[in-house]
């Protein structure tokens, strides 16, 4: 409005000082103070997380700072990135562009780091400690033979093929973001629940009546005592359905969803699952006037005209319906309201809120002539009360199970919400996030609460409620510095900060916003909590996966050079040629290691810890069952060369090719060790990874046709081999199988034994 003149200009050319007039499905083009509003109503969901139309007022707020009261309660304010939802208001700007809390969170997205994910830096400390490890030892070998007077040449050549077979090419390139994850920091509209309210009771006369179903879906049934009841037999509940679905503004979709506001479109659905057509219902009760809901008054009503005459059906907040009315609907028939049904109904609705359920009242006034002019004060007045009726946004059934299953896996979720405290705690104690020494903390309290202290006690509050964008970014960092790997969830615009400063950024495909998408690692298509925890799963199996991959490689990579490095020790030629070494390198670094990838998940890996973030994949128990097993393959390929090479006097040729076959082929059995550190192969199951009993035997193929077939013996520096030195080294190639079968059964044992002395 400029001049006195609303006209229409473009967002961009609006300054401070100016006055915009808000509608209905108008966005909101700048942050505005309000000066007048008539039923306006807002949904700042995407700014503050608040799941509902905030109610908004021109009234002074009751604290002078503004600053010190959150979001979702500065209701005399409008921002930039929301909409008007009903009524219509007047507002001066007061902020645009980077002033606005749009563009200040839009300063905090800037400011939040965004590093490699958890493990990515543990595979780039591994590249960095192979590289060392390999030069250091190679350069060992090559010095060794130089001095025990083998050509430099010849040594060179067998340093440089150590140093192919020390780094394992096979490392995979892309890897996975989740399988660390220690905390979820989750929203709670749409992702814990379905972000469609429902009505879970309604109580008439003295009667409670539970209504099943979920969601939008127009199925479900009444039940009173736990049998079904007809809602048509009982005059009492008939009534108050038909109220709250023709007092009503909302309309439901053919294909699912909702037009309107939330509430009031479950109101319509519970009418549905009467068989309350709001088509029929209609014709029925043709409209003959409306008083719009006010957020001063919380009521609305609409007039009918009735087979009996004119009617008002008025449904609103029980605090102010109940006053108003003087008498009471019992069995269809119309009672004095005393003083004690006054008392149930306020403990009826004291009771319900305090399950988080949103409660409404209904109530009806039969008029004798349609209002020429209605006005609230000469209708709403001496009505007949016939019902309350209680709704919550329903949690998704199987988050109940998600949580169960985080909670076994040592995973903490905590919920963040912009949501009122009693909501977001109900929630999260149906869901079993919330334990009896657990906190909720609100932004107001957070607000007073220090970075040292929020760090001290962040891992004693599960639920977060009413909190702004830089309290989600306080949460999320208080967790980082506690070692914690945080992934954190977000649809709206406010989320966007904390979930790029988080370890794994998680925005909600439907639901989510562009802004907080870009921001993300990954993102839910179908915005379930569930599908988090399954993400967890698959990162363990896949990070187990990698890290057997990984054992693999380095194990078998390490029993070559161990070769090379004691037979110089030891001073006897060498064992393998330098084309030896790249083909053992070939045959076992590739199929095997490949199937070893798409391993099936072990039993109970969502039964394990997670593991602690500065824990890289090289731990000492690793590296001591790498060095080890490693070892053990070169005794194996030593042996072997020994045994033909001083036992049974052949020539060099003849004992490296035994030495060869040996060190490959034991490589290849020690690939099915690999599947796990903790179980038997045989408890796993020989077949249950087909991929790789396929690798194991196309490389053995291969590893025999280099030592049978003619024209690449002289390639390769083989001979054949007889039927004795086959035996021998089938028998020596397996011995790491059964030796580590073995250690895994002590293992066990030890295991159990330590459980039992808890």
């Amino acid at each position: 409005v400029r001049d006195g003149v609303p006209r229409a200009i473009a967002a961009r050319e609006i300054v401070a000082g100016d006055v915009v007039l808000l509608e209905a499905g108008d966005h909101v083009p700048a942050d505005g103070r309000l000066l007048r509003v008539h039923q306006l109503r807002t949904q700042e969901a995407s700014l503050t997380g608040e799941s509902l139309p905030v109610e908004k007022s021109s009234d002074p707020l009751a604290t002078q700072d503004a600053d010190r009261v959150g979001l979702g309660d500065r209701t005399n304010l409008v921002f930039l990135g929301t909409s008007a939802v009903s009524g219509r208001g007047f507002a001066v700007v007061v902020a645009t562009g980077a002033k606005t809390e749009l563009g200040r969170i839009a300063g905090l997205l800037e400011d939040a780091g965004a590093g490699e994910t958890p493990l990515q830096r543990r595979l780039n400390r591994l590249g960095t400690a192979l590289v060392w490890a390999s030069l250091a030892i190679v350069a060992v070998v090559f010095a060794l033979g130089v001095l025990r007077g083998v050509s430099a040449l010849e040594m060179f050549l067998t340093a440089v093929s150590l140093s192919v077979a020390a780094v394992p090419e096979g490392l995979p390139a892309v890897v996975t973001i989740v399988g660390s994850t220690s905390v979820i920091c989750s929203d709670k509209t749409g992702t814990l629940t379905q972000n469609e309210m429902t009505v879970r009771t309604i109580v008439v006369g003295a009667r409670e009546v539970q209504v099943t179903g979920e969601g939008y879906a127009p199925r479900g049934e009444f039940r009173m005592a736990g049998s079904r009841i007809e809602p048509a037999s009982d005059a009492d509940l008939s009534l108050a359905l038909r109220i709250g679905a023709a007092c009503n503004a909302a309309s439901l979709r053919a294909e699912g969803g909702i037009v309107g506001d939330p509430t009031e479109a479950a109101l319509l659905v519970a009418a549905a699952k009467a068989g309350i057509d709001r088509d029929r219902l209609r014709r029925e009760l043709p409209l003959v006037a409306e008083l719009p809901f006010d957020p001063e008054r919380k009521r609305m009503t609409t007039i009918h005209s009735d087979r009996g005459g004119i009617v008002a059906y008025v449904k609103g907040a029980p605090d102010s319906l109940v006053p108003l009315c003087s008498a009471r609907l019992v069995d269809g028939r119309e009672r004095l309201l005393a003083v004690a049904d006054r008392t149930r109904i306020e403990e009826a609705n004291a009771r319900l809120a305090a399950d988080a359920l949103r409660v409404l009242a209904l109530a009806y006034r039969r008029l004798g002539d349609a209002p020429a002019d209605p006005r609230a004060d000469d209708i709403e007045r001496d009505l007949v009360f016939v019902g309350l009726v209680a709704m919550k946004d329903p949690a998704r059934p199987e988050a109940r199970a998600a949580v169960a299953t985080c909670r076994a896996a040592g995973v903490r979720t905590v919920m963040i919400t912009g949501d009122h405290k009693n909501t977001a705690a109900a929630i999260a104690r149906d869901l079993g996030m919330l334990g009896p020494d657990d906190r909720v903390l609100t932004g107001d309290e957070l607000e007073r609460t220090t970075d040292a202290d929020l760090e001290r006690e962040v891992d004693r509050v599960a639920v977060y409620a009413r909190v702004s964008p830089e309290h989600k970014l306080r949460i999320v960092r208080a967790w980082r510095r506690r070692g914690a790997i945080v992934a954190m969830t977000g649809d709206g615009v406010n989320d966007a900060p904390a979930v790029k400063e988080a370890d794994i950024g998680i925005a909600m495909g439907l639901t989510g916003t562009d802004v907080t998408k870009e921001a993300s690692d990954m993102i839910l298509t179908d915005d379930n909590f569930a599908s988090i925890v399954a993400a967890v799963e698959e990162g363990r199996a896949i990070f187990n996966n990698i890290r057997k991959f990984v054992f693999y490689l380095l194990s078998c990579n390490v029993g070559e050079i161990l070769t090379m490095l004691f037979a110089s020790v030891l001073g006897w030629p060498l064992p393998l040629l330098p084309i030896q070494i790249l083909w053992v390198n070939l045959v076992t670094d590739g199929i095997p290691a490949l199937a070893l990838g798409v391993d099936p998940p072990e039993p109970g890996l969502m039964s394990r810890a997670p593991r602690k973030r500065d824990e890289g994949i090289l731990t000492r128990r690793f590296l001591g069952d790498m060095l080890g097993v490693g070892a053990l393959i070169a005794a194996t390929a030593l042996a072997a060369f020994a045994l033909v090479r001083f036992v049974e006097h052949e020539d060099l040729a003849r004992a490296r090719g035994a030495a060869f076959t040996v060190l490959s082929v034991s490589q290849l059995f020690h690939s099915f060790n690999c599947r796990s550190e903790r179980e038997s192969l045989f408890r796993l199951g020989v077949f249950s990874n087909r991929s790789l009993v396929g690798a194991f035997a196309v490389s053995l193929t291969l590893q025999v046709a280099v030592v049978t077939i003619p024209p690449l013996q002289p390639i390769f520096g083989t001979e054949n081999l007889s039927l004795l030195d086959w035996a021998g080294v089938a028998a020596l190639a397996s011995a790491p199988l059964w030796v580590i079968e073995a250690a895994k059964a002590w293992r066990r044992v030890r295991l159990d034994a330590k459980k039992a002395g808890r």
